[in-house]
């Protein structure tokens, strides 16, 4: 067995890392007033340390109006008091460095909120100092908008201003104008306060809709986009958005050079990292590809390929054969779930019964392909997406398209640490800013620390799996022909190489070793055991396998 040691210096420590993402108004809650706190994620450190990942994302905890859950900034350099303060990040920092814990933190900068005061001064006049910060536009002769661009949380993209008589951009709310990157004091003035960060001693950012920070000055209309309407890919009928195909408002050419400004920067510090949140629909590996190719713009990339409805092999083997083909000179970042999607436990199984074993095959899979992977909190408990009222729902997104589309909020409910305690020891309030279900308070932390098959120590034992196996944070990966609905693959690096199959089917399925793998020995894989009879391995329904070559 090939052991990789820990990677502390290695400014490559970001290939092949896992990162877990923690979503702070939902994480632990210190104060009582029902929302979490930079205190709680501090507390609750040691338990991310337990679970064997190599660092933390933080979603945003910046000063906001908080019209988008944080996604809307209007200081960039400084804590919202309803998480903390500057004072408990630090606090925050030097616990992580204790427990050899990254932090990654969300960096937003395509837009802003419009209390943010680059904002305030930018729509006060044509003639001030940073007028041209965002991005304004005349109205067309008969008071329309300047263009046909949309925004994905409903409506047009423009928003008329009555004190400068003119639209500016926006691609998500009306209360988040879109930044001009076409402007260089808009660059410098977004690098300081990345600056800033690194600085404090951050050792990456996660860079939200990386692909808008640019618009085509021409602010030509966006064509229609042709689509089979057999297809699984487009919501046509529930966001008018997917009928646009986004050639002139997101993933300009001039951001390429933007990306090279940034990682400029970074590389001025010692193992930092980015990575880039990429939705450019069929474009996107396309676009991760060019994002991090040559070692000058980003280090790594995520799109939403794998965060479907769709867990099967055919669908799996063909997004990761597509990105090698076409990620030649990058690095992919996958996921499951994160804070804008379903939790794929929900997603991919069929029946209620599947959830467990459902849970975990998934990371099973993902710590087994090339590339590094991210972790949303409350999947290494293997929770289902949260049935919510329409009265509790804070999410803007959900409550604009209720009912076709309901929402982020069902994926963003509190983390439940202790199953007997109010709202699942998330919190020692009255009231929590989301509800906690009864079902994720019986799969809290404590239920799952006292049972040794649960999905906790499911989790714990694949990524200490990964990590005694050089192979799979940066070997070479190749997959192999299969009948029915099976997923099988070679890792490789050095003289370390390892089959992986798994059965994605609810059926027993065979696989019958190659002929050149028939020295392979079995390889006891956390949470699976299948047989092996006469060079033919017997697979459970949802069922995995593991052999050394």
């Amino acid at each position: 067995m090939t052991t990789v040691t820990a990677r502390k210096g290695d400014p490559d420590w970001w290939r092949g890392a896992v990162i877990y993402q923690v979503y702070p108004r939902s994480f632990q809650d210190t104060t009582g007033d029902g929302i979490g706190d930079i205190k709680g994620i501090t507390q609750r450190l040691p338990y991310i340390a337990s679970l064997g990942v190599d660092a933390i994302w933080l979603s945003p905890f910046f000063t906001s109006p908080m019209a988008d859950m944080g996604y809307d900034v209007s200081d960039y350099c400084n804590v919202d008091p309803m998480f903390g303060t500057l004072a408990d990040f630090d606090e925050m920092m030097a616990e992580c460095e204790k427990l050899g814990l990254k932090v990654v933190i969300d960096q937003v900068i395509s837009h802003t909120s419009d209390q943010h005061p680059w904002f305030i001064e930018s729509r006060a006049s044509r003639t001030n100092p940073r007028a041209d910060w965002y991005i304004w536009a005349d109205p067309k002769p008969d008071g329309t908008a300047p263009n046909n661009w949309l925004s994905i949380f409903g409506g047009p993209g423009w928003e008329w201003d009555g004190v400068r008589k003119q639209y500016y951009m926006h691609n998500f709310l009306i209360s988040q104008p879109d930044l001009n990157f076409h402007n260089p004091d808009v660059q410098k003035a977004v690098l300081a306060t990345v600056k800033f960060w690194l600085d404090r001693g951050v050792h990456g950012f996660r860079l939200d809709t990386v692909n808008y920070y640019f618009h085509d000055k021409q602010l030509r209309n966006n064509p229609p986009m042709v689509y089979d309407p057999d297809s699984t890919g487009l919501e046509t009928d529930t966001n008018p958005y997917s009928m646009q195909n986004h050639l002139y408002d997101k993933s300009q050419p001039e951001n390429i050079e933007f990306l090279k400004k940034l990682r400029s920067l970074l590389d001025e510090y010692d193992c930092r990292t980015t990575v880039g949140e990429v939705g450019d629909g069929d474009r996107s590996l396309s676009t991760l590809s060019i994002y991090t190719s040559g070692n000058d713009k980003l280090h790594m990339c995520y799109t939403f390929d794998l965060l479907s409805p769709r867990f099967t092999a055919d669908h799996i083997r063909g997004v990761v054969s597509k990105c090698q083909e076409i990620v030649t000179d990058g690095w992919v970042c996958w996921a499951f779930s994160n804070h804008d999607v379903i939790r794929h436990v929900t997603r991919f199984m069929e029946t209620p019964d599947e959830r467990e074993r459902i849970a975990k095959l998934a990371i099973s899979v993902l710590s087994s392909l090339r590339g590094s992977i991210c972790l949303y909190q409350g999947e290494e408990l293997g929770l289902e997406e949260a049935e919510l009222a329409f009265e509790d729902l804070r999410d803007p997104y959900g409550i604009r398209f209720w009912p076709a589309f309901k929402g982020r909020d069902g994926c963003r409910t509190p983390m439940v640490w202790e199953a007997k305690a109010p709202h699942g020891g998330f919190s020692p309030g009255a009231k929590t800013w989301l509800p906690v279900p009864p079902a994720h308070a019986k799969l809290a932390v404590d239920a799952q620390e006292a049972d040794a098959s649960s999905v906790l120590h499911h989790y714990r034992q694949t990524l200490a799996f990964r990590k005694a196996h050089a192979s799979l944070y940066d070997g070479d990966l190749t997959f192999l022909e299969t009948q029915a609905d099976l997923l099988a693959f070679v890792r490789e690096k050095g003289d370390e190489r390892l089959l992986f199959v798994f059965n994605l089917t609810r059926s027993v399925q065979d696989f019958l070793l190659p002929a050149q793998f028939a020295s392979a020995t079995p390889l006891a894989m956390p949470g699976f055991a299948p047989t092996l009879e006469e060079k033919v391995v017997k697979l459970e329904a949802l069922d995995a396998f593991c052999a050394k070559l």
